[in-house]
C-alpha cells in the first residue's frame, strides 16, 4: 500500500491548488478524481465553460447591436452554435490540460477513481473498471466540491427540463428558455442565449435577483437585463416543471395565491448547489456533518477528527471557487505549521453578466441590521469618460465607508469589467484604507477604474469631480 503525507479528494480549484501548495512545502502529496479529467465542476462544466460562452454570446450581441454604430457594417450575420460550442469545449480542454501539466510538475501522484474512507488514514479508490486499490496517509483533506440542487417534484430529465450542465452543451437555440431561481448560475446562462435571441423568463421565489449581494446591485442589473429581454416572476413559489415532447411548462404560485404557468422549450433549474458528500465513508472516518450536509470544521478547517481536513463547497460559506482556492492554500500552510490567515468579508463575489456585477465587504443592509453609522459615496458609469467610448454606460460603483474613520467597509460594482476593478477594491480593504486614500491615487485616464476614485471622492464630503 502506497503511504503518502496527504491525500486530496477532488481536484477543482480547492483541490488541486491544496495538492500544489501540499508539493512545493515538501509533502508527498496524492490527489484523487473520479471523473477522467481534473478540475472539478469549475473547470469542466462551471466557471470555465460559461464564461467561454458568455464571452462568445457577447460578442454576437455587440455585432447586431452596437457594431454599427462603432461605423463597423455587417452583413449576413449568423450563431453557429456548433462552433461556439466546440471553441467552449477547447477552451476547457486546455485548461483541465494545464492541471495535468501543473501535478506533473509538482511530483503529484494523481488517481483516477471515486474516494472513499475505509479508515481515518486509509482512502480505497475505485476506478470505472472497478478494480480498487488502497493508500494510506496521514493527513487528508477533501474537496470534493458541490452538485446542482433541485425542488421536491420537479424531474430534472437533463433534456428539456435541464441543469447548468445540460445548458453549457445545448444543440440549439432555446426559443423559450424558463429559468428556476433568479441567482448568479441562471443569469449568466440565461445571458448567453438572450444575447442568442432565446426569450429569458426568470421565476424566482424571493422579491429581487442576486439577494445576498446588495439591493442596489439586483435592481441595477434587473434594469440592464430587461433590456435584453429578460421577464421577471418574483415572489413565486414554482409548484411544476413538466416535459412533454418538446414543450416545457412551469407552473408557480404567487404569495397572493394567483397561478402563473409558463411554456417553454426549455426550463434551466438553478436554485443553488448542495455539498458533495456522497458514498465517502465519512461515518467510517467519524467525520460529522452539519444539519445542512456539509462537513463541520474548527477555524483552522479541520473536522472533528484531527488530520482531516475540508474545504470549499463541502465547509459552510460562499461556493466560490476562489475561495475553495484560498481554503487549500490555507490548509497546507497549516499542515506544514505557519500561520497563515483568510478573512472571509473579503472575499469578493462577481456575476459575469453584462454589465458584471462586483462586490466585497459588507452590504448595505448589513450596515443597517448591525447599526453601523456609515457614509456613502456613488458614481455612475454614464459619467465615465471610457465607459462613453465603449458604449458601456450601465451601472455604477458604490463605496460604503465608516463614518467616523472613513476606512471602507463595502464596495459594490455594477459596470464594464468589474469583475477585474473589485481586486483594487480588494486589496484596499486588505490594508484597511480609507475612502480618503483611494481619492488621493493617482488612476490612469481614461480607464474604467477612475469611476472608483470617484466614488470614493462623493464618500469623503461629496467631492466627485465629474458629476
Amino acid at each position: 500500500m502506497e503511504k503518502f503525507d496527504v491525500t486530496i479528494i477532488g481536484s477543482g480549484p480547492g483541490g488541486y491548488v491544496a495538492a500544489i501548495r501540499c508539493a512545493q512545502l515538501g509533502m508527498k502529496t496524492a490527489i484523487i478524481e473520479r471523473y477522467n479529467t481534473l478540475g472539478g465542476t469549475c473547470l469542466n462544466v462551471g466557471c470555465i465553460p460559461s464564461k467561454a460562452l458568455l464571452d462568445s454570446s457577447e460578442h454576437y450581441y455587440d455585432a447586431t447591436h452596437k457594431f454599427a454604430e462603432h461605423g463597423i457594417e455587417l452583413k449576413d450575420l449568423k450563431v453557429n452554435l456548433k462552433q461556439m460550442i466546440k471553441r467552449k469545449g477547447d477552451v476547457v480542454k486546455q485548461t483541465c490540460d494545464g492541471i495535468n501539466f501543473l501535478m506533473k510538475k509538482n511530483k503529484i501522484t494523481v488517481f483516477t477513481g471515486h474516494g472513499s474512507f475505509v479508515n481515518k488514514n486509509t482512502i480505497e479508490i475505485a476506478g470505472a473498471d472497478e478494480k480498487k486499490i488502497q493508500v494510506e496517509t496521514s493527513k487528508t483533506i477533501i474537496a470534493t466540491g458541490s452538485k446542482p440542487s433541485s425542488l421536491p417534484g420537479i424531474e430534472i430529465d437533463k433534456k428539456r427540463v435541464i441543469t447548468s450542465t445540460e445548458a453549457l452543451e445545448l444543440t440549439e437555440i432555446p426559443t423559450h428558455m424558463i429559468i428556476i431561481g433568479g441567482g448568479v448560475i441562471g443569469l449568466e446562462l440565461g445571458s448567453v442565449y438572450a444575447r442568442l435571441g432565446s426569450k429569458i423568463s426568470v421565476v424566482e421565489f424571493t422579491g429581487g435577483i442576486i439577494s445576498t449581494m446588495d439591493g442596489a446591485l439586483g435592481k441595477e442589473l434587473q434594469k440592464s437585463l430587461k433590456k435584453l429581454g429578460f421577464e421577471f416572476y418574483f415572489n413565486h413559489k414554482v409548484t411544476g416543471a413538466v416535459a412533454k415532447g418538446k414543450e416545457v411548462t412551469v407552473t408557480a404560485e404567487n404569495t397572493k395565491g394567483e397561478k402563473l404557468e409558463l411554456k417553454g422549450d426549455y426550463c434551466l433549474v438553478s436554485v443553488g448547489r448542495k455539498p458533495y458528500t456522497d458514498n465517502l465513508g465519512l461515518d467510517k472516518a467519524g467525520v460529522k456533518l452539519d444539519n445542512k450536509g456539509r462537513i463541520e470544521t474548527d477555524d483552522h478547517l479541520q473536522t472533528n477528527v484531527q488530520g482531516i481536513y475540508a474545504i470549499g463547497d463541502v465547509v459552510k460559506g460562499a461556493m466560490l471557487a476562489h475561495k475553495a482556492e484560498e481554503e487549500g492554500t490555507y490548509v497546507a500552510e497549516t499542515m506544514a505549521g505557519q500561520k497563515p490567515h483568510i478573512n472571509y468579508n473579503l472575499i469578493p463575489g462577481v456575476v459575469y453578466t453584462w454589465p458584471e456585477v462586483a462586490a466585497v465587504g459588507y452590504t448595505e443592509e448589513q450596515l443597517k441590521e448591525q447599526g453601523k453609522k456609515y457614509k456613502t459615496g456613488n458614481f455612475p458609469f454614464k459619467a465615465s469618460g471610457r465607459a462613453r467610448a465603449s458604449m458601456d454606460t450601465d451601472g455604477f460603483v458604490k463605496v460604503l465607508a465608516d463614518e467616523a474613520t472613513d476606512e471602507i467597509l463595502g464596495v459594490h460594482m455594477i459596470g464594464p469589467r468589474v469583475a477585474d476593478m473589485i481586486a483594487e477594491a480588494v486589496v484596499a480593504m486588505e490594508f484597511r484604507a480609507s475612502a480618503e486614500d483611494i481619492s488621493r491615487m493617482s488612476h490612469a485616464h481614461p480607464t474604467y477604474t477612475e469611476s472608483f476614485k470617484e466614488a470614493c471622492l462623493d464618500a469623503t464630503g461629496k467631492r466627485a469631480l465629474h458629476i
